[in-house]
């Protein structure tokens, strides 16, 4: 995994939970990379997710909700950082739909040796639709996250119902987004 998804991932962790308990996680994991990461560097799926269980013993989360919170804050960070993508879309709709082709292709162009999840979108209607994501690694709940914090960007609740699937060595979640009304 590229650095930056750590280096975000403390950075949420210090706004959320405060510097003393990102410091006592780091220091209670003691990560090969010694808790130092750089943006462009690339490190485990196994050092996030051991931080993550760590950080779920220390603040009585479960992992699924620190998750899914990393991954509302992710998205955030992306809006802050990459305005210029996210002007391009009236809603989270419309923004999801391009996850591949247009956000993961920006994604890739930074950070040429990422390994990104795979997004496949079919509209059902135009407040009905349904995600399948796949990735080698666990993390759907991420993604989860991030959908969620679209809709907050573009002022929408989105109820989102979530299947998981095991495929190969593949981790398949379909996801069921739904646009309820204001």
């Amino acid at each position: 995994m590229k650095g930056i998804v750590f280096t975000e991932f403390l950075g949420m962790v210090d706004d959320t939970f405060g510097p003393v308990v990102t410091d006592s996680v780091v220091s209670d994991v003691d990560p090969p990379s010694g808790g130092v990461y750089m943006t462009l560097g690339t490190y485990s799926c196994e050092e996030l997710i051991a931080l993550l269980h760590t950080l779920e013993q220390r603040v009585g989360m479960t992992m699924p909700a620190l998750l899914r919170t990393y991954g509302r804050h992710l998205f955030g960070r992306f809006v802050v950082h990459h305005p210029e993508l996210i002007q391009r879309y009236y809603d989270s709709f419309s923004m999801l739909e391009r996850l591949d082709d247009t956000i993961h292709k920006e994604v890739r162009r930074h950070y040429p040796d990422s390994e990104l999840p795979r997004f496949t979108c079919r509209r059902e209607s135009p407040d009905h639709m349904i995600m399948v994501y796949s990735s080698l690694r666990p993390l759907a709940d991420l993604a989860q996250g991030m959908m969620e914090g679209c809709g907050q960007h573009f002022g929408e609740v989105l109820a989102i119902e979530r299947t998981d699937h095991q495929d190969d060595k593949l981790n398949v979640s379909t996801f069921r987004l739904r646009r309820l009304p204001m």
